[in-house]
């Protein structure tokens, strides 16, 4: 072992400075591509609206696209599948919200008949997504 010559001293101290570098870079690295990364798989045009409302309560998301596609939290599924899983989630929790995601491109009695198949698994909280702003 290497002994300490007589002016000189242990270091004791740690430096923290390579690590707040890193972790700032990592941070903007973050920052940079969080924007890039898109909360859907399957793109649906909704329509855009002057007045919207954040949802702040946690929903689950059934998405209708222009193949005329039911997919419920990005999973593709039949019409009575979704149906059977609604009710499932709606026997545990009765306040349950689902958001409707159509795309604008839909015929309006389409969205309709989705909307009735939701009403009829005994949901009573359905919202439209939309875009804000126009």
């Amino acid at each position: 072992m290497k002994s300490l010559t007589p002016g000189s001293r242990a270091i004791t101290e740690i430096n923290v400075t390579p690590l707040v570098d890193i972790i700032l870079v990592v941070l903007i690295i973050f920052m940079a591509t969080a924007p890039l990364m898109d909360r859907k798989a399957v793109r649906v045009d909704v329509p855009a609206a002057k007045h919207t409302e954040r949802a702040g309560l946690e929903a689950l998301e059934v998405t209708f696209d222009t193949t005329r596609e039911l997919r419920l939290a990005g999973k593709a599924l039949s019409r009575e599948t979704l149906v059977r899983a609604l009710k499932e989630r709606l026997g545990g929790d009765p306040e349950l919200r689902v958001i409707l995601s159509a795309d604008r491109a839909l015929p309006y009695g389409e969205i309709v008949g989705v909307l009735d198949l939701l009403r009829g698994t005994g949901l009573r909280k359905i919202s439209l997504e939309v875009k804000g702003g126009l």
